[in-house]
């Protein structure tokens, strides 16, 4: 069985690779550990093998984590789907957030995240693919929710993210990421990030701009759901 080590040198093998492909520098994309089920042993592990920047999407299940890891110099990124009863804990403890979808949670988060600390990172999580099952706003929605975020005092909006129904055709995978490229150009607001593939499909992100790959088979291997989610 391969060891974490061993998997992200892979990973990193594939997004030089793919960011070389594309003649971009793989300095602007950055490698998001999707760490949710895992320990926090495997967190530990990916950390001395030099990863610094976690995805948790279940926030109990993180703050546990957080906790348990206190001595590691780690970022942590909120991922998942947010619930108004969760803004205050997310606001306090994690540095990005990639999932807002609404006016509503984004208020929260800039009203509930500490004075002390930086404003939040945040994308908004656009549904690409128009399921009816995913979370994100529509692309109609996108404009008017992307200027009022950005006026938020606590947040600093920074980009989209998106989760692309799963596809194994490239060119299936090229025309969700592309889409949300030209939804974040067609902004016209100052924005550096583009959250968007995963273990599949990191090669056709990179290729349409993404500057987060979020991974986590291919660090941590297949994901135990029968472990408790919160």
């Amino acid at each position: 069985m391969s060891t974490i080590a061993e998997n992200i040198a892979k990973v990193g093998a594939r997004i030089r690779e793919a960011a070389q492909a594309s003649q971009r520098d793989c300095a602007t994309i950055g490698l998001l550990a999707v760490s949710k089920t895992k320990p926090a042993a495997a967190i530990r592990q990916a950390r001395a093998a030099g990863l610094c920047d976690f995805g948790e999407n279940y926030l109990q299940e993180a703050l546990d984590k957080q906790a348990e890891l206190g001595d590691l110099d780690l970022t942590w990124h909120f991922i998942g789907p947010i619930q108004s009863n969760k803004t205050r804990a997310i606001a306090e403890h994690f540095a990005w957030v990639h999932s807002v979808d609404r006016l509503k949670i984004a208020e929260r988060l800039s009203a509930q995240r500490p004075p002390q600390l930086p404003p939040l990172n945040v994308c908004l999580q656009v549904n690409v693919s128009g399921e009816a099952s995913k979370s994100g706003c529509s692309p109609e929605q996108l404009p008017a929710l992307a200027q009022a975020v950005a006026r938020l005092p606590g947040l600093r909006l920074r980009g989209l993210m998106c989760i692309p129904e799963p596809s194994a055709d490239p060119a299936v995978q090229h025309a969700a990421f592309a889409r949300l490229r030209t939804l974040q150009e067609q902004l016209n607001l100052d924005l550096d990030t583009l959250s968007m593939g995963m273990s599949h499909d990191l090669e056709a992100a990179i290729s349409e701009g993404a500057t987060w790959v979020r991974i986590g088979t291919a660090l941590f291997g297949a994901r135990d759901y029968g472990a408790p989610s919160h």
